[in-house]
């Protein structure tokens, strides 16, 4: 068996439709096992229009958006009565937030559950239109049974076993929603930021799939962003650590939650562009796979904020860096990397710091040490299995980045070894990933 999972953007027109469920079709001597994403934009639509319902709007042009979308594809494949029932039920809840004033995260991820549920029921018509079982299914009565935690739900220990059997009885092709689960109580949840790809790896993991197939409308994993550089090059394969790494510094492919449940049962995940499906993507494995190159891909991160405190007393800096680790967790802000010295700590933070959040933050580190703040800063990241146990690599880098007239900031590198990372003003991004990407494609280490 195999999962197959579609990305909202290939599914965005009845045309993208066809090619998605035609790659199905060619692939139905696998036993796949469908996991399909919102239509196209559709669960930004759906945010916006709970968040104009909770303005008192009862109507919104992007609500007549996703009604048409859905309506126009239904149509094509003769499900229009269900769909139809769908939307009523979407529109009469966003009205009584409308009614009401309240939007909590419940009655949000019950909203955001439409957007899979509608693609789920239009994509098993879809192939039915073509001759084969499709079944629409929801993730929750499959068996995804998840915690409270609404916007971000996690599976709990019995929901593996659960998936099993659930898509175990099912007789015909299933399409799964992603995204979705439901708690105890029976509760929609959804399972966060790139939720659908999780779904897929969890339930390949459940059904021992031999490999997850991740359908996008991108190349694979590249070795740099090629809106930055066009020299960007395809990786053919990638290592769990390496993928996981490249996600966690901002490539955009894949998220590094998603690609858990099949670390643990050593699953390949290939990425594919489906509409490029003779090209051959990026696949994932358990091991590691050299390419001759000094690394893998350079990535970044933009919008991050350098936090340095400046220790008072050089014995102090445990005792800072353990109290502000503390603050940073009671004010919800992600430290992506940290760096100590005697006389001093600097915290890099995550993405997207809002003005609030950082002056709550500021005030509360500033009861511990004198603090300067950074903000507009970007994370520069070289990963690759290539530069484990090599020194050589390391002086390299900074040698390219001074020679384009760049200052590297709060440099680290794992234990791992497969990473080195540092610190750039925004505006110096794109030289950085350039100059870098130089010594991935101009030769082998």
């Amino acid at each position: 068996m195999i999962v197959m999972k579609f990305g909202g953007g290939t599914l965005a027109t009845r045309e993208r439709m066809e090619r998605c469920i035609a790659l199905v079709e060619a692939d139905t001597d696998r036993r796949p096992v469908v996991v399909v994403s919102a239509h196209g934009k559709t669960t930004d639509g759906l945010l916006e229009a709970a968040g104009r319902a909770l303005a008192g709007a009862h109507e919104s042009a992007i609500l007549d958006e996703v009604r048409a979308l859905h309506l126009g594809l239904a149509a094509a494949y003769g499900v229009e009565a269900t769909v139809l029932e769908l939307l009523e039920q979407l529109e009469a809840l966003l009205q009584g937030v409308a009614l009401l004033r309240e939007l909590t995260p419940r009655t949000l991820d019950r909203v955001l559950s439409f957007g899979e549920r509608l693609s789920s029921t239009i994509f098993a018509a879809g192939l039915r239109a073509r001759g084969l079982p499709g079944v629409a299914v929801t993730a929750y009565d499959a068996g995804m049974v998840t915690d409270s935690n609404f916007g971000g739900a996690a599976p709990l220990p019995e929901a593996e076993g659960r998936l099993r059997e659930g898509i175990g009885r099912i007789d015909g092709l299933p399409v799964v929603t992603g995204f979705l689960g439901k708690n105890p109580q029976g509760e929609i949840t959804t399972l966060g930021r790139s939720g659908s790809d999780f779904t897929a790896t969890y339930v390949a993991a459940a059904i021992g799939a031999e490999e997850v197939v991740v359908w996008k409308d991108v190349d694979g994993v590249m070795t740099a962003d090629p809106g930055l550089d066009d020299r960007a090059l395809n990786i053919p394969e990638l290592s769990f650590d390496e993928a996981s790494e490249l996600a966690y510094f901002g490539a955009e492919v894949l998220h590094p939650a998603t690609l858990l449940p099949a670390i643990h049962k050593k699953i390949p995940v290939r990425v594919v562009n489906a509409f490029k499906a003779e090209e051959p993507g990026t696949v994932v494995l358990s091991h590691p796979v050299h390419s001759g190159r000094i690394a893998k891909s350079v990535v970044y991160k933009e919008d991050v904020t350098l936090l340095h405190l400046i220790s008072p007393r050089l014995h102090s800096v445990p005792h800072v860096l353990g109290a502000a680790l503390n603050v940073l967790e009671e004010e919800g802000i992600i430290a992506h990397m940290i760096a100590t010295s005697e006389a001093g700590i600097s915290l890099i933070t995550q993405s997207g710091l809002s003005g609030e959040r950082r002056d709550t933050a500021l005030r509360r580190l500033g009861a511990l040490a004198a603090v300067e703040c950074l903000p507009s800063m970007a994370i520069i990241c070289l990963v690759g299995e290539e530069l484990r146990g090599c020194a050589d690599p390391v002086g390299r880098v900074f040698d390219s980045l001074a020679a384009a007239g760049i200052n590297g900031k709060v440099i680290t590198r794992s234990a791992s070894e497969i990473n080195l990372a540092f610190l750039v003003e925004e505006a110096e991004i794109g030289p950085a990933v350039r100059s870098l990407h130089s010594l991935i494609v101009e030769g082998a280490r």
